[in-house]
């Protein structure tokens, strides 16, 4: 049986233990929080009013777009909510990161103390020879 040697980061922790749902407002939250998505709504919006303001075809939503306001209401209503689970994930995962980086530095602050007593031993015991070196009977 082949073993996963892999060190596992809280990152890769975080990002296995997520639901569908979660994966899914994530990236929604991600694709409605881009530049590619407002040049895609401006569009939108630009196509819808020039088709119900100059179109030859019956107007579906004559000015001042009704149903144009109900849809980013709608869209406003569901895209909150999503956002916020984004959020607020994204806010456990800072506590998780902040825990796990306090955790790193108390290790590293033992690991400094343990070796900061090393080297003062090392240096006592060198102070301690040199002592005895100077208060030998020099020989001719």
């Amino acid at each position: 049986m082949i073993q996963n040697t892999e060190p596992t980061t809280w990152h890769i922790k975080h990002l296995r233990s997520r639901s569908a749902g979660q994966i899914m407002s994530d990236k929604i939250a991600r694709g409605m929080g881009s530049w590619k998505f407002i040049a895609y709504q401006t569009l939108f919006i630009i196509l819808w009013m020039i088709v119900n303001l100059v179109g030859y075809i019956r107007h579906w939503d004559p000015y001042p777009f009704i149903l144009l306001n109900l849809i980013f209401s709608t869209q406003a209503a569901y895209a909150a909510p999503i956002i916020m689970m984004a959020q607020n994930r994204q806010a456990e995962r800072d506590r998780v990161q902040a825990k796990n980086d306090y955790d790193t530095n108390i290790e590293a602050k033992k690991e400094i103390e343990a070796l900061q007593i090393h080297l003062s031993k090392i240096e006592v015991e060198k102070l301690d020879l040199i002592i005895r070196l100077l208060q030998q009977p020099k020989t001719a």
